[in-house]
């Protein structure tokens, strides 16, 4: 089972297409895999396209259907809640914290704060918001994660936690994000990841306001409860806290780094249910929600 989700995560294994993606993505087909009901975009252009994109066309100062801001109430409210998420479980009082897609530094204000006094760093592909953490006093690499595991600058057994926020959806290969996260940390170090609770939960939104007509390459990976727990667990972190995903807005699960190898039991999901899902969400958007 687990090189059966590898392979997922990689592209690697079989796929069947989302019948309703097509209508909410501009002709475009999002995919379910079906050993692992991972939900996921079939072909992805390469990890410097997929950030050049976010960078020039996604990133601006409005927070709308095809762009993207973080200083807005909603975005920062959620980056609170993992803070305090992550703080209340782990602590993070002087420790030594990695962002990676740390955006234009408002969750590192955040964390280097009176209430929660952490210590920062942030990776972040965008050259603007690069300069926005400069001017902010926050130590930075401009780049991917990939560019970064290739820089001088990279250490292995660094940071005490590092978090990846609405970042690892958006990425390349969410597996060799996580996998370059766990040899950054230090031994016993945490991961902390967050994502919107979106699959196999209660409908949160219309079907139109979760899809975009934006390229799916853009939002690669689509996460349920037990994808984003597998995708840590191959990686070797033994999941600690999972918070009340079922009625939040917040998937938010942090692993520690376990340096012996961690047998796990793997739970998936089944790609019919989640066909299922998808056929019912459509419906029930078009039920209640006018566009």
């Amino acid at each position: 089972m687990k090189q059966k989700i590898i392979n997922d995560f990689k592209g690697l294994g079989e796929m069947v297409e989302i019948p309703c993606s097509r209508k909410y993505c501009n002709g475009q087909s999002v995919h379910v895999c079906k050993e692992t009901g991972l939900v996921r975009s079939k072909e992805l252009r390469s990890a410097q396209e997929i950030a050049n994109s976010w960078s020039v066309n996604v990133y601006s100062d409005d927070f709308g259907t095809d762009t993207y801001t973080a200083r807005v109430p909603a975005v920062k409210a959620r980056q609170t809640y993992v803070a305090d998420f992550a703080d209340v479980n782990i602590g993070l009082k002087n420790k030594m914290l990695c962002d990676i897609g740390a955006g234009e530094g408002q969750f590192l204000e955040i964390i280097t704060g009176d209430e929660y006094q952490a210590k920062a760093f942030g990776i972040e592909p965008s050259e603007k918001n690069c300069n926005s953490l400069s001017e902010s006093g926050f130590n930075n690499f401009n780049g991917t994660i990939e560019d970064y595991a290739e820089n001088d600058q990279y250490e292995e057994n660094k940071f005490d936690v590092i978090t990846i926020m609405w970042t690892l959806v958006n990425s390349y290969s969410c597996l060799d994000m996580v996998n370059i996260a766990y040899k950054m940390l230090k031994p016993g170090g945490y991961l902390v990841v967050a994502e919107g609770s979106r699959i196999l939960v209660p409908f949160k939104k219309p079907l139109h306001m979760y899809f975009s007509h934006l390229p799916v390459d853009l939002h690669p990976y689509h996460f349920s409860a037990n994808s984003l727990t597998n995708l840590l667990k191959v990686n070797n972190f033994k999941i600690e806290h999972i918070n009340r995903y079922m009625d939040s807005d917040i998937l938010c699960i942090i692993g520690e780094k376990k340096e012996d190898k961690v047998k796990e039991n793997y739970e998936v999901d089944d790609y019919k249910d989640v066909l299922n899902f998808f056929d019912r969400w459509d419906k029930e958007t078009e039920l209640y929600y006018q566009r």
